[in-house]
């Protein structure tokens, strides 16, 4: 049987899609023995190109991938003023206390929405106890942190100006003083938001920081394969996906952003080690919730570690191990592992142009604007 019509048959095998003629197969963990059975190729022939699955095997992939997230707050419609000015306050390092850290600083926008670091150096270079998530493709989480504390974009931006470990602003009245003291902010706040009373307002800082993460997406070979452009994936890239789906792994990482739709238990088939962090129980008080984290998005994972709430895990291969044991039961082999891992590194998306995303001239400083503070 050629390679690519075996290939065919184990996705629409492991979908649902139909039988796999002239092929038995007794599990979903032998996909990579099974391939390694075929004859190599020789010189003399070309490379099989992967198979193309029909329209049913796409449609039934989809229905893991395409789902809404189940947050029921319906999107605001965001203003090009709105996301222009966000994008100077995400650079802006004045709303910060010592006007050292912006956001850019923990989720730096050129290197897919974090800084690579376990924990990040905040206000006089403390850390906090929990990873930078990334902010790349957030508008599709159910809710924002680890705990999901924040229900929308807007309150997760309030957040860290005012933590005393990451911006330290003592209040709301000294962001808003500093802001105010810059003609062009005020001017700028004035377009973004020109019904209602004053527009320079922490809540308008973060709405429009808000309006501009809602354009953080990064579109990948992977949504190219469900839209229709089958060879987006290669071979491997297809096997790892099939593992992806028939190992359980879309019971927690799906929709839009391949995660972030739900809260789960780390270690949900057997007791994570050496778990001190109660996760959303330090948001709800709910003891059903202790050790439960929203799951993080899997888009661009190739690019976003360490991994796990304290970035703990700094090796992608560990850690597709780790909750193939931890979160469902099964110890994964080499081949499973490595097809795991291609198919993960096909979510690596294009990040926006340069000039969306880089950082913008911002407004000089005047004689009031509040001094740093380095206390």
């Amino acid at each position: 049987m050629p390679r690519n019509r075996l290939l065919l048959g184990l996705t629409l095998s492991a979908l649902g899609v139909g039988p796999l003629a002239g092929c038995e197969r007794s599990s979903s963990t032998d996909t990579g023995e099974k391939f390694r059975m075929l004859p190599p190729a020789t010189e003399h022939l070309p490379a099989p190109k992967p198979a193309a699955p029909d329209a049913a095997a796409v449609a039934k992939l989809a229905t893991h991938f395409f789902q809404a997230p189940r947050n029921p707050a319906p999107l605001p419609t965001d203003t090009e003023a709105q996301v222009a000015l966000g994008r100077m306050l995400f650079h802006e390092p004045r709303l910060s206390k010592n006007h050292d850290v912006s956001c850019n600083s923990c989720h730096g926008l050129d290197t897919f929405g974090v800084d690579n670091k376990a924990l990040s150096d905040g206000h006089k270079g403390q850390k906090g106890s929990r990873n930078s998530p990334t902010v790349y493709n957030a508008a599709h989480h159910i809710a924002q942190f680890w705990d999901g504390r924040a229900a929308t974009l807007e309150a997760q931006a309030e957040g860290p100006m005012m933590n005393p470990v990451e911006m330290a602003m003592p209040d709301a009245k000294r962001v808003e003083a500093t802001l105010s003291s810059m003609p062009e902010y005020a001017t700028r706040f004035r377009a973004a938001f020109p019904k209602g009373g004053k527009p320079v307002t922490l809540a308008n800082a973060a709405r429009a920081l808000a309006a501009f993460e809602r354009t953080l997406t990064t579109p990948s070979r992977f949504d190219r394969f469900l839209a229709g452009e089958h060879a987006a994936l290669s071979a491997q890239e297809q096997r790892g996906l099939e593992a992806f789906v028939t190992t359980g792994c879309t019971t927690c990482h799906n929709g839009p952003a391949v995660g972030g739709a739900s809260f789960q238990k780390l270690g949900l088939v057997e007791a994570y080690p050496a778990l001190t962090d109660a996760g959303r129980f330090d948001a709800t008080k709910n003891e059903d919730d202790r050790g439960y984290f929203r799951v993080p998005t899997l888009r661009n994972v190739e690019k976003t570690g360490p991994y796990l709430h304290d970035g703990s895990v700094k090796d992608l291969p560990a850690m597709v191990r780790l909750m193939g044991r931890y979160q469902l039961g099964r110890t994964l082999k080499d081949g499973e592992v490595d097809d795991l891992v291609a198919f993960l590194k096909s979510l690596t998306g294009e990040l926006p142009p340069a000039e969306r995303i880089s950082a913008p001239p911002l407004p000089p400083s005047t004689k009031r604007t509040p001094k740093p503070d380095p206390s």
